[in-house]
Formats: structure tokens, C-alpha cells, sequence
């Protein structure tokens, strides 16, 4: 059967009973409607183009210089995102900084080490002088622990964990949110790991810092939602980066093995670039509705 009558047609039926005086008054209304069908077909597809793109959005990016943040990074300048890249290496940020640049992308580098407060002004600072705001922070830099029971675990190395991996990313969250603040819109994005909703074995400082992350994200998420800034975290979990080609080494060389190992369901770590397609989501308008979401990209680790 049809979808679409005309009211000719509808009057016809004869269920509509539709009176002849009704038919001509509604025929003489319409007649002076105007239907902008194309107009507002086009005025769709902008709001899906629009969704879709980063062109002109300002973003920094901690831990730029290799994994997660260097695949993000690429990613997003190919989609027309300006960049702050932020790294402690000096010389793998710049390397990730001339990819950038291989996408015809618009960048910086800043070196900085995330748990030093003026490190992190700087950024952030120099973000603002050069494209004048920050439209997103991705908060992504960290450090892994060696793995160790819980009571050998020496308070230097859990200090360590906790100013790069919590401190680092209170401390980009306090300095982006002024500017967000200020600004009257923003996103942050924080790497967390599907250890901010479990515990992972012999990972105690490691967990503890996850665990953090996912309490900031949750507790600016909901201080800022009607300041028009949003706050989301991703989770993943195991990722081909450097930091986990070092883990059997670390385990070879502490002589030590969890009771318990992480079981990659997929058979597989995951790609950065993977990782890199949700982090350019989130980034985007796409992502309007979201906040305060602590997302899981693990391969169905945690289930």
C-alpha cells in the first residue's frame, strides 16, 4: 500500500468521510505553504558533515609522542584539527610532530613533563598564544609499574605512578578547564584503562591511578555539564605501545609472574589506531551528548 496520498485521494477513502467544504479549505491553506525540502535536506547533511569534522578545532594531546597519542594525533590532523603536542621525549614528540606535518597538518610541540605544574601552564599557555583556544585536551600521557605483590611495592614507585598518571591529569584538567571556562565550551578527553573499573593483578599503584582518573572525569563532568564543557575518559585495555612491549621484560627481569594475567579475548592487543578512530570521535561533535562517560575500548577484556 501506499505511504504518501494526495488529499484527493484521501478523500476518496471512504473511512475518511472527509466533507467536500473541509477538502477545499485545506486545499486553499496549503496553497500558500511553502516547502523548502531541498533547503532543509541541505541543512542536514551540513549538521552531519559538521558531526563528522575537526576542521579548526585546537587540541592538545599529552604523550604525543608515541602509542595512543601519536596515532591520535595523525589521525586528527588529517581530519583538520590543530595541534599542541606534549611530550617528556623530546625527540619522539618531534617525530611525531613532522607526521603531522606529513598530513599537511598545523602543529606545535611542547616538551613538558605532566606532573610539574608549570610544564603544564606552559602548555597550555602556549596553546592559547598560538590558535588563540583549546577546543578539546586530551589528557593521555602515562607510565606502567612493574608488576609486584602489593607489600614489595616501595613508595618511590608508587609516588611516581600516581603524579604522572593521577597529578598529570588533575593537572591538564585544572589548566584546560580555566581556559574552557573562560571560553564557555570545551571537551576533555582522559586515558584511563579498564584498570579505573577493576583491579588489575599486581598492579596496585597502577590501579589506584586509574581509579582516580575515573573520579576526576566523573567529578568535573558533572561541575562543568551546564557550563557547557564536557568531560569523558576512555578505558583501554591492552594496546600495541611501547609501554606493553616493555612488559615481559619488566616481568623477566623482577623474576616475577601475576597469579593472574589479563586475558586478551580477541586473541590480540589492540591497535593505536584504533584507539586513535574513538579519541577523533569523542573530539568531534559527534559526541555532543556525552559526558562524564568512562567508555571501554578492550576487546571485551573486562567481561
Amino acid at each position: 500500500m501506499a505511504s504518501h496520498f494526495t488529499l484527493d485521494q484521501l478523500a476518496a477513502i471512504p473511512q475518511v468521510d472527509l466533507p467536500e467544504t473541509i477538502l477545499a479549505a485545506l486545499k486553499a491553506d496549503l496553497a500558500n505553504v511553502t516547502f523548502v525540502e531541498e533547503e532543509t535536506s541541505k541543512a542536514t547533511q551540513a549538521v552531519k558533515k559538521k558531526s563528522d569534522s575537526l576542521a579548526g578545532k585546537v587540541i592538545t594531546i599529552t604523550g604525543a609522542g608515541s602509542g595512543i597519542g601519536r596515532a591520535s594525533a595523525v589521525l586528527m590532523a588529517s581530519r583538520g584539527a590543530k595541534l599542541v603536542l606534549v611530550d617528556f621525549n623530546e625527540a619522539t614528540g618531534n617525530e611525531t610532530l613532522e607526521l603531522v606535518k606529513e598530513q599537511e597538518g598545523e602543529a606545535i610541540f611542547v616538551q613538558a613533563d605532566v606532573s610539574n605544574e608549570e610544564h603544564v601552564q606552559n602548555y597550555i599557555q602556549k596553546a592559547v598564544e598560538t590558535f588563540g583556544k583549546i577546543d578539546v585536551a586530551f589528557n593521555n600521557a602515562g607510565i606502567i609499574q612493574k608488576f609486584q605483590p602489593f607489600h614489595e611495592t616501595a613508595l618511590s614507585d608508587f609516588s611516581r605512578i600516581i603524579d604522572v598518571n593521577l597529578k598529570g591529569i588533575f593537572l591538564g584538567m585544572k589548566h584546560a578547564l580555566k581556559v574552557m571556562d573562560q571560553q564557555g565550551h570545551g571537551h576533555v578527553i582522559n586515558t584511563a584503562s579498564t584498570t579505573a573499573i577493576r583491579a588489575e593483578h599486581s598492579l596496585a599503584a597502577y590501579t589506584a591511578s586509574k581509579h582516580g582518573v575515573a573520579g576526576l572525569t566523573k567529578a568535573a563532568a558533572i561541575e562543568y555539564v551546564r557550563k557547557g564543557i564536557r568531560v569523558n575518559a576512555i578505558c583501554p585495555g591492552g594496546v600495541a605501545t611501547s609501554l606493553t612491549a616493555a612488559v615481559p621484560q619488566m616481568l623477566q627481569d623482577s623474576d616475577y609472574m601475576p597469579e593472574e594475567f589479563p586475558n586478551m579475548r580477541m586473541g590480540r592487543y589492540a591497535e593505536p589506531e584504533e584507539l586513535a578512530e574513538l579519541v577523533a570521535f569523542l573530539a568531534s561533535d559527534g559526541s555532543s551528548y556525552m559526558t562524564g562517560s568512562i567508555i571501554l575500548a578492550d576487546g571485551g577484556l573486562t567481561l
